[in-house]
């Protein structure tokens, strides 16, 4: 094991994983920003270094510079987190050059699976499953691709993820100003403006498999996250089973990940994103080759540290298990933002007034904030995740929508409320929703916006 790892993070997954790394008896170096310098995460480490001013681009993105934190503290090895640079192969090759072990899959694989028209082609060489659509394509052809796939398409950027670069179009009258605006999204946010089609799987419900892989040939599938809860392509709520996956559909959802994994030599933690239509099939959408913010639903009814796991592989151990994990009753996780529902959900950086998140039986808090805390205006609006564990699916349900109740937020907006009406609405309770589910219910968050912009609710 390492004897000192650079987390290459802020916030909420750069307290996870320095926890993570003490456990381990592993020493713990944060980086931070002047924004971020009153920090938890940087409390937390046993040391830490300034890396620039408030701008991501100016600090947590400059690569000579978390380079050069790790080298002068003499870390052995760097941890991404998510986000930032977690899926940037320039960055895992850096690392490389200068003797430091990249906690997470090779570059030459992130490379390949970050470009999203090369990883459908690698996807098909290896018998996944793909939905129908097309490679890179420039604005003269989209129209014909479109026609030919059928409306509605999606158009998606090729470099990247999280919903960036992405939009929905159901007629063709809206291709060409679709087009414009997912490119110029696409290269403002990966520096890459190309996009490709997929055919829209409408009702769909958006259904990942974790997997984990060593160096030395073991793989290890952790069962299936729902995550279709989503405004504007970004997850709100998942949970772990999904209502929608049975025991066969599972083993074909996780024997398909364990091939792809094997197929493109992926090591360390990964998720592979899917598509679940109606009639049960199923379809790749791409490869997330990092940690995710939801894994701690897997953790919950795995029992199984990812963290821990992704420690052991870097440093050239085997996983602890190999083949299925096994599973034990409900998770639900809730991520509670900075953002006020009233207002579009726009991001609402400032003071904690009050933080007080709940207790109790079942209910994990992972944070990085504090009451006094400031929330600065430069970064995610994620302020806390808030998981319930349960023996089953209608008490997992109600232990959350409890904690809820209980977590006392004041001087900034939240999505808390707006989570819990969620939670009570008839088509959740019932497991019954796909990605399109907030959209058809618009009036579950609109009709309570005062309320839910009310701080602390």
């Amino acid at each position: 094991m390492f004897e000192r790892v650079l987390v290459a993070n802020r916030g909420e997954v750069a307290v996870r994983v320095i926890r993570a790394l003490h456990e381990l008896g592993v020493e713990a170096v944060a980086i931070y920003s002047i924004a971020d310098r009153d920090s938890l995460h940087v409390r937390l480490a046993d040391r830490a270094v300034c890396i620039g001013p408030p701008p991501a681009s100016e600090s947590y993105l400059r690569i000579p510079s978390v380079v050069a934190a790790a080298t002068t503290t003499g870390c052995d090895a760097v941890h991404p987190g998510w986000g930032f640079l977690a899926e940037n192969p320039a960055f895992a090759d850096a690392c490389a050059e200068n003797d430091l072990v990249f906690v997470g899959p090779t570059s030459s694989v992130m490379a390949r699976m970050a470009d999203k028209a090369a990883a459908r082609e690698e996807m098909r060489a290896a018998g996944v499953p793909l939905v129908p659509g097309s490679e890179t394509l420039g604005p003269d052809e989209t129209g014909r691709v479109a026609d030919e796939l059928g409306y509605p398409v999606l158009l998606k950027a090729a470099a990247g993820g999280g919903g960036k670069g992405m939009r929905l179009v159901s007629a063709a009258e809206e291709l060409d100003s679709a087009y414009a605006m997912a490119a110029n999204e696409a290269e403002a946010a990966f520096g890459d403006g190309r996009l490709y089609l997929e055919k829209a799987v409408v009702p769909a419900r958006h259904v990942e498999i974790q997997v984990l892989g060593d160096s030395h040939g073991g793989v290890l599938t952790l069962g299936e996250r729902e995550c279709s809860i989503q405004r504007r392509h970004q997850k709100l709520i998942e949970e772990s089973p999904s209502p929608a996956v049975d025991p066969v559909l599972r083993e074909k959802m996780e024997a398909t990940s364990e091939r792809a994994v094997r197929a493109i030599g992926y090591t360390n933690a990964g998720t592979f994103e899917f598509l679940v239509a109606g009639d049960r099939s199923f379809y790749f959408i791409e490869l997330n080759a990092r940690l995710q913010v939801e894994h701690p639903v897997t953790e919950l009814v795995t029992g199984i540290d990812l963290v821990h796991e992704q420690l052991r592989v870097a440093a050239g151990e085997r996983l602890s298990y190999t083949g299925r994990a096994g599973r034990r009753g409900h998770a639900i996780e809730v991520r509670v933002n900075a953002e006020d529902p009233s207002r579009d959900f726009m991001p609402a950086p400032g003071r904690l007034e009050r933080f007080r998140p709940p207790l109790g039986p079942g209910v994990r808090v992972d944070t990085f904030v504090e009451e006094g805390s400031t929330v600065p205006p430069f970064y995610d609006s994620l302020l806390a995740k808030l998981i319930a564990w349960a023996p089953d699916r209608a008490l997992a349900l109600s232990r959350c929508l409890r904690a809820l109740d209980e977590f006392e937020v004041e001087g900034i907006p939240t999505t808390i409320g707006a989570a819990a009406e969620i939670i009570r609405s008839e088509g959740f309770a019932r497991g019954e929703y796909s990605t399109s589910y907030l959209e058809e219910h618009a009036g579950l968050i609109a009709s309570n916006s005062l309320l839910l912009s009310t701080p602390g609710l």
